[in-house]
């Protein structure tokens, strides 16, 4: 072969080479583009608490949105002489006491369908020590001139109420002055007669009563500790916003309430009842809302109404239409860990249903699944050292000896196969680096409902649109 042929040929193969090299390398970038990332990796210093306040860039008060709170972490204005933080396992405990509470008011009907209980007597709301230990608070303004009241919101309850002046009976020490109906000028109590009364059955399980000296109507509320609210049901003016007012708003207006309600003024509710918030502001929001609970203590979210305020990116799944009058039940199809789906049969999920809550923290799964996640995820975490359980949590690990830990994702496939990444500060629970766990639980029974806990929902933006029957979830919706 010639100089040139050789010189000629030489130059082919190395341009092919090249060309390949290119190939091979786009395809690889390709690729790596194409697997999604599948570990969350995070610095330990992350499971420290923080003394800076953090302020979400997604919420603007102008827009008609509530900064949402920790109300544990420096952006709140809770004393903490007034608001002790609870242990780690108190809170746990008072968490199971939601769960068990929430399970008491469903029940299975003879056509083997969920539904609320009927009685009075079997339909406590949830534990009040729940309540008190609720972590997320906003702050409203009620009555004219408005009247600043921070509440403890919570989509598993209806009824929105408050302590009231003069606290015929008792009234528990609140952060805040307790709200004074006298000052207000758009207040009123509503009749025993009014339609309205009559519907606080629905709302707080507990038929009304009647003041005997002024017909006024009469709400009690008692939870499953026996904490309580009872008082006049009553009608204000209730602002969100300086432009967001909804006038003629219902509420409970306690004269006698005991309880751990930690601080507190009261509580919003966001529950599915013609007497919540979500109903009753039908008019200006459309039974839509929203909102995103914060990574960290140290961050704040946002809660907002109306479907122009939602999230724009929010993939959607539909409610289940079995979960009560009240609750918002949700589809639960696969659990995937690390991008590897469950071995978990669809009947383990359908045979106990699941609601989104909230107020609850940690999320509760079937036995059977809890199992297998448990286990996926302990396989996956072999170099790191397992510790003691922590209450109702058994998959925990000192992180003490390392400065970064690597975790794998848990996505949950709604359904619409719609699937949610869960964050990585919604996947760990921790009591200091030195024990930190898989933030699920399992329950007694796989026949128990599963509760899609508030841990998990953590820098979710979610999104209720109530005419349209769904729920939506868009990943990075706040801090």
């Amino acid at each position: 072969m010639g100089g040139a042929s050789m010189k000629s040929l030489l130059m082919l193969l190395l341009s092919s080479s090249f060309f390949f090299s290119l190939v091979v390398a786009r395809n690889q970038h390709a690729l790596e583009e194409a697997i999604p990332n599948h570990y969350h990796n995070l610095q330990t210093t992350s499971f420290l608490p923080s003394s800076i306040c953090t302020l979400s860039t997604k919420g603007d008060r102008k827009r008609g949105t509530l900064e949402v709170v920790h109300k544990h972490g420096p952006c709140s204005t809770f004393s903490k002489d007034m608001v002790k933080p609870l242990a780690v396992e108190d809170i746990l405990s008072h968490d199971q006491d939601r769960v068990e509470s929430i399970r008491s008011r469903l029940t299975i009907t003879t056509d083997g369908k969920r539904d609320i209980r009927g009685s009075k007597a079997t339909l406590p709301a949830k534990s009040g020590s729940t309540i008190g230990s609720g972590n997320y608070i906003v702050t409203v303004g009620l009555g004219t001139p408005k009247k600043d009241l921070s509440l403890i919101f919570d989509t598993g309850s209806d009824l929105t109420w408050t302590q009231c002046q003069p606290c015929a009976r008792s009234c528990y020490a609140q952060q805040e002055t307790i709200f004074a109906p006298s000052s207000s000028t758009t207040y009123s109590n509503i009749s025993c007669s009014a339609s309205e009364c009559s519907g606080l059955t629905s709302a707080t399980g507990n038929k009304p009563g009647c003041s005997a000296s002024s017909s006024a109507c009469i709400y009690g509320i008692q939870y499953g500790d026996q904490s309580f609210s009872v008082g006049f049901f009553a009608k204000d003016k209730l602002t969100l916003t300086s432009k967001d007012v909804i006038n003629d708003f219902y509420f409970g207006c306690g004269q006698n309430n005991q309880g751990l309600f930690g601080g507190a003024a009261g509580l919003l509710g966001l529950g599915r009842d013609k007497l919540s918030i979500v109903s009753q502001s039908t008019r200006e929001y459309g039974k839509v809302f929203s909102y995103c609970l914060p990574s960290r203590a140290s961050y704040t979210g946002y809660l907002t109404f109306g479907k122009d305020r939602a999230a724009s990116n929010a993939k959607y799944t539909p409610f289940s239409s079995s979960k009560g009058s009240s609750f918002y039940g949700l589809e639960l199809q696969a659990i995937f860990v690390g991008g590897s789906k469950l071995a978990i049969s669809p009947t383990v999920f359908s045979s106990s249903g699941m609601i989104i809550d909230s107020g609850t923290v940690i999320t509760r799964l079937p036995p059977t699944a809890y199992s297998a996640l448990s286990k996926a995820f302990r396989s996956q975490m072999t170099k790191y050292t397992l510790t003691k359980p922590l209450s109702i949590l058994d998959t925990c690990y000192d992180f003490s000896k390392t400065t970064t830990v690597t975790i794998p994702v848990i996505s949950m496939l709604w359904g619409g196969n719609i699937k949610v990444d869960i964050a990585a500060q919604g996947t760990l629970y921790a009591n200091g680096i030195d024990q930190v766990c898989l933030a699920f639980a399992g329950n007694g029974d796989d026949s128990d409902i599963g509760i899609f806990g508030n841990v998990q929902q953590k820098t979710l933006g979610v999104v209720y649109d109530l005419p349209a029957g769904k729920v939506g979830f868009a990943p990075g919706g706040c801090a």
